[in-house]
This record gives structure tokens, C-alpha cells and sequence, in this order.
């Protein structure tokens, strides 16, 4: 299978009174369809790292290419664009808005740009909400729901476009040991069911453990790259 994600000798340095680098020459793609995780300690670099490839931040110097795509010249909408088509975001907390229902939250980034939803992205959240267990609650306010429930809930909405790639940023650090490995066990059927690439953000090298490729970051630099 090809490369959806490719970095290219790409570093990240955040201008201030003094430089501060925080990635160093990373070379690293993840193919279509493949189940990752990126672990690192504290301050390693694995959420700019995620950031730069989530085009929510862009190399200092390198190349993006995000399904082959080159997106260093790209304009800030076309980076949206880009983003709300290809790409979903699962984070450690859910942000979803809780005067609307779970329906309504998940719909939302089908709805930017456009008028209304369809019975194709109706249908399509249902089935969402089917596969993570969570039809019963989706006319539900979003803070009527329990903490798994959301955390779904945020899954799907990452979900409802049929992006080529899921980026997760400790998907589960406010999670119980029960939800987390539920979790995991839903992002797997997922990846089988749509070819869904997942890239998992953890601190936790249990969680990784779950993966089929784990990608290791220190100080900025790729330091393990293992493939089961």
C-alpha cells in the first residue's frame, strides 16, 4: 500500500527571545491502512510531532505530504480543507458541545460548508453510532451522557467524513482500564471495516503495545521504529 502521511527531513522551531527547536530531521510515512502509535516522555515532542503531521502546524523546514499531497505551500483554507476531508482528531477530552445532541455533534464537520445534513451523512452517523455501542444515546445532550459515552461520541464525529487518517492524542488518558480497552478494540474494527490509518499519540507503552507499529520520540528525534 502507498504512504498517506510522509515526512521529509522536516524540523519544528518556535521562534522567541530564543529558538527554541523541538523536532530534529524526521524522516517517517505511515502507510494506508495501518494501525500506529507514537510514544515518547513528556516534552519528547510526539504532540508537535502530531501537530505538524495534523497540518494544525507547519515544519519549519521539510516537506508534508499528506495523501500525496505537498502541503507547505498551502494556503490556511486550503489546509482546512484539507484537514475536514482527510483528516479526524480524537482527543483526550472529547470537546463536544453539550447543548447540542450526540447526533448534532457528530454531524458537525459534515456540515461546514454546507446547508444542512443529508440522509447520506444521517445514515452514515448511525452507523457510527451503531459499531461504537452508543445508538441509544444519540439524541441525547452531549452532557447527558457518561465519559465513555462522549468519548465515542468524539470518535464518530472524527469519523463522519470517512477521513483516510485518524490522529489521536491520548484517546483514552481519562478513561477506566474497561472503556480504554474498549476503545482500542473499536478503533481495530474500524481500521478493518474503512482502511482507517491510525496514529495514537500515548505515554502508556501497554496501550502501544496494542499497535502494529510502534514509533518512538526523544528530545525531538526518532529514536525506535518497531513493526510487528
Amino acid at each position: 500500500m502507498g504512504n498517506v502521511i510522509e515526512l521529509k527531513n522536516v524540523d519544528k522551531v518556535y521562534s522567541g527571545l530564543v529558538d527554541t527547536q523541538v523536532l530534529f530531521g524526521i524522516n517517517l510515512s505511515f502507510e494506508e491502512s495501518s494501525f500506529n502509535s507514537l510514544v515518547g516522555e513528556s516534552g519528547s515532542g510526539k504532540s508537535t510531532l502530531l501537530n505538524v503531521m495534523g497540518t494544525l502546524d507547519k515544519p519549519t523546514r521539510g516537506e508534508l505530504l499528506i495523501a500525496g499531497k505537498r502541503t507547505n505551500d498551502m494556503s490556511k483554507n486550503q489546509l482546512s480543507e484539507l484537514r475536514n476531508s482527510t483528516i479526524g482528531f480524537v482527543f483526550q477530552f472529547h470537546y463536544l458541545l453539550p447543548e447540542f445532541t450526540a447526533m448534532e455533534n457528530v454531524l458537525i464537520p459534515y456540515l461546514i460548508g454546507r446547508r444542512g445534513a443529508d440522509r447520506s451523512s444521517v445514515k452514515r452517523a448511525e452507523e457510527l453510532f451503531e459499531i461504537l455501542g452508543i445508538s441509544s444515546v444519540k439524541n441525547n445532550p452531549a452532557n447527558k451522557m457518561s465519559g465513555g459515552q462522549q468519548q465515542r461520541a468524539s470518535i464518530a464525529r472524527a469519523l463522519i467524513n470517512n477521513p483516510k487518517i485518524i490522529l489521536a492524542d491520548e484517546p483514552t488518558g481519562n478513561l477506566d482500564s474497561e472503556n480504554t480497552a474498549t476503545i482500542y478494540k473499536i478503533f481495530r474494527e474500524i481500521k478493518q471495516r474503512y482502511g482507517t490509518t491510525f496514529v495514537i499519540v500515548t505515554h502508556d507503552r501497554r496501550i502501544a503495545e496494542e499497535t502494529d507499529r510502534i514509533v518512538e520520540i526523544k528530545d525531538g528525534r526518532i529514536v525506535v521504529d518497531i513493526k510487528k
